[in-house]
């Protein structure tokens, strides 16, 4: 008798070592990332804007991904919280910590931040059979339009992700990566801060032959822009709208928003004569 229990309470062990960790992400991108590494069933809570999968709006929030309310994160008993290494306060992390509870950074800083994260979640969680063809198929992804647009004429390019007030993002950001693979080149690449604020009379300056909208809020940015004909991004009808969830979230739809980027270039090769059109 004493053998059977032994044995029922190994099995109970394994299948409670086997069950998979309670996890909270803190930022869309990385509930998109839990997901596509397998790890949806083990996410236990989200914040704001976590809207893909349709599965994740059903997730309770926490907050979004600035204010995080550290009771709801406590009251979840999250055995791992994700974290974004470049959006999370520092404060947040650290009070999370002092809690007592395991706090993963992930940075999205670069393409390739976007399989390697797939792949961490997918160790936490206990997936990543699940999570290894998503990470390579998006690393394949990438090299195949790394490839092609290796030797696309140059376009100067503005990325706008935010109207009122003006702000666009640095070299460090991965939608400047994002630019620079379709052959463009980020006219705010050299400042400091990753998402800064602009104004007018910086774009005026710099002026960039193609302007690239991710703001999903603003009113039509080729509206917006005609009062400045100067531009040559309004002379050759070189602005463009691109869906901010596939090109601004660094999550495995990443790809999609590449795809947006280099085809809206090869646009603007087109408008913009002499020189020989893009790929």
């Amino acid at each position: 008798m004493r053998s059977v229990l032994l044995a029922l309470a190994l099995l109970g062990f394994e299948a409670l070592a086997a069950s998979p960790p309670r996890i909270v992400s803190l930022a869309p991108h990385l509930t998109e990332i839990a997901y596509a590494a397998g790890a949806g069933p083990a996410l236990v809570g989200t914040v704001a804007y976590s809207d893909y999968p349709d599965a994740a709006r059903a997730l309770p929030r926490v907050g979004d991904g600035w204010r995080v309310d550290l009771e709801r994160v406590v009251a979840l008993r999250p055995d791992v919280v994700l974290a974004w290494s470049s959006g999370t306060p520092r404060t947040t992390i650290e009070r999370l910590r002092t809690l007592g509870l395991r706090v993963e950074e992930v940075p999205t800083f670069r393409l390739a931040d976007v399989p390697a994260a797939v792949r961490r979640v997918g160790d936490i969680a206990g997936t990543r059979a699940t999570a290894e063809p998503v990470a390579a198929g998006f690393e394949a992804d990438v090299r195949r339009l790394r490839e092609r647009y290796d030797a696309a004429r140059p376009l100067t390019v503005f990325v706008q992700i935010d109207d009122e007030p003006l702000f666009t993002v640095n070299g460090r950001h991965v939608i400047s990566e994002v630019v620079e693979l379709c052959g463009g080149r980020n006219v705010f690449a050299d400042l400091a801060q990753i998402a800064p604020q602009v104004d007018v009379e910086a774009v005026l300056a710099r002026d960039p032959q193609v302007i690239l909208s991710t703001d999903g809020t603003a009113a039509d940015p080729r509206v917006q822009w005609q009062r400045w004909q100067q531009l040559s991004a309004v002379r050759h009808g070189a602005i463009y709208v691109l869906p901010p969830d596939t090109v601004a979230r660094a999550s495995p739809r990443l790809v999609a928003g590449v795809r947006a980027v280099c085809e809206a270039l090869d646009d603007a090769r087109r408008r913009q004569a002499p020189g020989p059109p893009g790929p």
